[in-house]
């Protein structure tokens, strides 16, 4: 974080929650807890869109006279750009174009983009994949080189929304730039090139897979290990056991893969929070006055 005073101001995280994944919004919290306890805002308060406290109500508590507002959500899309801002009053009816900074009674509201498109987010990604690797080496103790290998970033792509896949992309182009890795993939769930296809996309003979979710569950927990070659069997005994669903590593078709937990448990999240912050204190310096 810059040496800017932010003191004055109240930090919101707002995650999507879940009523059948209890873990899900254990990022948000974890995120939330680090920050109310390096004491750099007034206040940091965390809601939900499925669960308690809710987004239409976690204003009500915020009393700093400078908000900040980070969505907990991996793209820009239904959730970030109707959902949340309709629910916290920046717009009505989920309208698309709203004031992203807004002057309400006293306090001045900053809506900010989601973490998972900040550039930062690409650092980020790299961290977790060199962290999985580093904890579990290979069994027959070859040396791992991330110019040797392949890293890739899996998400869950979907035609409903292409600025999920682009989110992506985005940070697979970054990733690249960095040219840490010998080679930068995206794989999807639902569109191509898909998770089970990465065997034969990437040349190097280890892969190094990171799922790029806020929250662990079905998805990271269940549907990509078996996407990787896991029988659901094995799957679902793991899962019963409390154990990994995906040993790391494993050899599969020729390749061992690395396979991680997903990235919004990665404490460099905080990082990228507080770069949405620092970007709208110093790029949004007037705000619009709103009376709905």
């Amino acid at each position: 974080m810059d040496c800017a005073d932010y003191s004055d101001a109240a930090l919101v995280l707002v995650g999507h929650g879940s009523t059948l994944n209890a873990d899900s919004s254990s990022p948000t919290h974890r995120h939330a807890d680090w920050l109310r306890n390096q004491r750099i805002c007034r206040q940091v308060v965390e809601c939900f869109w499925k669960e308690e406290p809710s987004i239409c109500g976690v204003l009500r508590g915020v009393w700093a006279p400078r908000v900040f507002i980070v969505p907990l959500f991996i793209s820009d899309g239904y959730f970030t750009e109707q959902v949340i801002p309709r629910e916290l009053g920046f717009c009505k009816n989920g309208q698309a174009d709203f004031p992203r900074s807004q002057v309400r009674g006293g306090q001045i509201l900053h809506y900010c983009g989601p973490v998972g498109t900040h550039e930062s987010m690409a650092t980020v990604l790299l961290d977790r994949a060199s962290r999985v690797v580093k904890e579990n080496p290979r069994p027959d103790n070859v040396p791992f080189h991330e110019s040797r290998a392949a890293l890739v970033i899996a998400g869950h792509g979907t035609s409903n929304n292409e600025n999920s896949r682009k989110a992506i992309e985005n940070q697979v182009e970054r990733i690249r730039a960095a040219d840490r890795y010998g080679e930068v993939h995206a794989a999807f769930m639902e569109e191509d090139p898909k998770i089970q296809q990465i065997y034969s996309m990437a040349r190097s003979s280890e892969i190094v897979m990171v799922p790029f979710f806020i929250s662990d569950g079905l998805h990271s927990f269940e549907d990509i290990p078996t996407m990787l070659g896991e029988s659901e069997t094995d799957v679902r005994s793991r899962l019963l056991l409390g154990q990994p669903t995906w040993i790391n590593p494993t050899e599969r078709r020729g390749k061992w893969v690395w396979y991680s937990r997903s990235i919004g448990n990665e404490p460099g999240i905080t990082d990228v929070i507080l770069g949405r912050v620092r970007e709208m204190a110093t790029g949004n310096p007037d705000a619009i006055r709103i009376s709905y």
